[in-house]
């Protein structure tokens, strides 16, 4: 054992650097490959927390987390978790995408399964090498990003998403590191700065679309379904059509999730259910208005529309109580360009026959905006004829929700809730403290970004972010515990009721959702909320005698176990 053992190094999964003992030195043929010193794990963190504060941005600090990730892993998520709320903003969303954007420039070694369209036939062979067994894996995220974030189509670059993703569950809900596997597509990019970058390490051509993409999706989800049976696959960032599509076509019969639909929904339901704490009124009578008729809007609304069948109405009833607004207007039947999953929304134009236009008190010409050769009422008009009581923001159009949009639906609401989600901050539709203080302090609000308490009148409102973050962990958990067959409503329902749990709304100012430092625990009460729903609904292949304590005993900690065995 007189060489430095490659396997004990050189994978992160084993390393443990300057706390590796003495004897373990010696056992392992480390001797003379390392500085005398002998650190705790909790010495290894703080001086790792040292260095990533002298780093001069955010993008720096993000590459040397991702170093530590490449060569320690359980250092990584000791420092992780016990920084989480600090360093979520890093690891993940804004800094990602800064990171998408460079991956071919900074790159130092790869992470992740990377499957090229060009070369299917060797996909199969891509997950077989891994060489883990059926039993092996928990999760796979995968991506084509065609979607990424705000910043759009980023070929194989997405596996920086995939890889953050994958972080977030382990150090917020205790997912295994060694059993997840983060998975790009990589099917070409329309990104024209990628195409002609020498640098630029995915296939070199426009992104693949139609039959032959179809069929490599297919053959990656059979695939997968096929090896590791017991995973779940989570969908991240794909284009707005598709994502939708593939969870309807295979989520019946994979064990899918797809955050940017189910995650945004849930969360957001989460915080309607927080706010009808404080309004009293029940969830059947509710008149939602959604703008932006996205990936994100839709999956909101369908969750919406979920809770208000839960609560008394049929489908139809609840579809009616919504209306998605998009950049050309209200969407109605009769327009062009429709996407397929935003049809079931799209209100019939007698409907609005005899509506108000907004530039009827306002005197513009004209308040409508269209889609082919008929448009529909823009966001003021169809907040005066619908009075909504709930209007959910996710169209990164920033101010969107002027004060004159907030001030008509106030008029009509005793208690406006107001959902501004897109981010960053320069394509929210309106800061919390605005739409507070058009209101008297009124306003029900959480936002998408990270936004400092607001005082009005002398009440301290606490801002809640909605954050998937507080929702996917603990549902992944759920379903890793459970084992359950496919990720229904019912769980998904489940996971939103035992974040808004975690809540109370009735004091004054009190945050609409809970605050990411309580991350790890609130994933753990999500998780047990989850199997307990999977149980209820007959899809859990496994039923814990003590939910909560199998909850806790499946989340890894980041903590060094068994001594590593030696190799050759």
């Amino acid at each position: 054992m007189g060489r430095l053992s490659p396997r004990v190094m050189n994978d992160p999964l084993t390393n443990r650097g300057t706390a590796f003992t003495t004897a373990e030195r010696d056992r392992l043929g480390l001797v003379g490959r390392l500085p005398d010193a002998v650190l705790t794990l909790d010495q290894q963190a703080r001086r790792a927390y040292e260095q990533l504060h002298r780093q001069p941005s955010d993008l720096a600090a993000y590459i040397d987390l991702e170093q530590l990730h490449d060569r320690n892993e359980v250092l990584y998520y000791r420092l992780l978790t016990e920084h989480l709320a600090e360093l979520l903003p890093i690891v993940y969303d804004p800094t990602v995408g800064e990171a998408v954007k460079t991956y071919s420039h900074e790159y130092r070694r790869p992470r992740g399964v990377f499957l090229s369209i060009d070369r299917s036939r060797d996909l199969r062979r891509s997950f077989e090498e891994l060489d883990l067994a059926p039993d092996e894996v928990d999760l796979v995220v995968v991506t084509d990003a065609e979607q990424i974030l705000g910043i759009g189509d980023w070929g194989v670059h997405g596996i920086q998403i995939a890889v953050g993703k994958l972080a977030v569950y382990t150090a917020a809900a205790g997912i295994d590191p060694a059993r997840c596997l983060p998975v790009v597509l990589d099917v070409g990019t329309d990104n024209e700065t990628l195409l002609n970058d020498p640098l630029y390490l995915g296939v070199r051509h426009s992104r693949a679309r139609g039959e032959r993409y179809d069929a490599f999706v297919a053959a990656y989800l059979d695939t997968v379904s096929t090896l590791y049976p017991d995973a779940l696959l989570h969908f991240e960032d794909f284009g707005a059509g598709n994502a939708r599509r593939f969870l309807e076509r295979y989520g019946e019969r994979c064990r899918m999730l797809n955050d940017d639909m189910q995650g945004t929904g849930a969360i957001t339901l989460a915080a309607v259910r927080s706010a009808l704490k404080v309004t009293g009124a029940p969830f059947r009578e509710q008149r939602v208005v959604v703008f932006g008729a996205g990936t994100a809007g839709v999956g909101i609304a369908d969750q919406l529309r979920e809770a208000m069948v839960r609560d008394g109405l049929d489908s139809d009833d609840a579809t009616r109580r919504i209306w998605l607004v998009d950049r050309p207007g209200l969407l109605l039947d009769d327009m062009d360009g429709l996407r397929d999953y935003q049809r079931g929304y799209a209100r019939p134009r007698e409907e609005v026959e005899g509506w108000r236009d907004a530039s009827d008190a306002r005197g513009a010409s004209d308040a409508r905006g269209g889609v082919g050769a008929r448009g529909g009422f823009d966001l003021l008009t169809t907040v005066r004829n619908v009075r909504p009581t709930v209007l959910v923001g996710t169209s990164t159009v920033r101010g969107a929700f002027t004060r004159q949009i907030v001030e008509e639906m106030a008029r009509h609401v005793e208690r406006p809730v107001i959902f501004p989600l897109s981010n960053p901050t320069e394509k929210i539709e309106a800061m919390p403290a605005d739409l507070l203080r058009w209101t008297g302090g009124k306003a029900l609000t959480t936002a998408g970004i990270p936004v400092d308490p607001v005082e009005i009148d002398g009440v301290r409102h606490v801002i809640g972010q909605a954050n998937n973050a507080l929702v996917y962990p603990g549902l992944g958990l759920g379903v890793v515990v459970s084992r359950a067959e496919r990720l229904t409503s019912g769980m998904l329902l489940a996971a939103a009721d035992a974040v808004a749990g975690q809540v109370d709304g009735g004091g004054p100012g009190a945050p609409l959702l809970p605050q990411v430092e309580n991350l790890r625990a609130s994933s753990a009460a999500v998780a047990v909320a989850v199997v307990r729903a999977a149980v209820d609904e007959g899809v859990a292949r496994v039923t814990p005698d003590d939910v909560v304590q199998a909850v806790q005993d499946a989340m890894w900690q980041p903590e060094y176990g068994n001594e590593p065995a030696p190799s050759g």
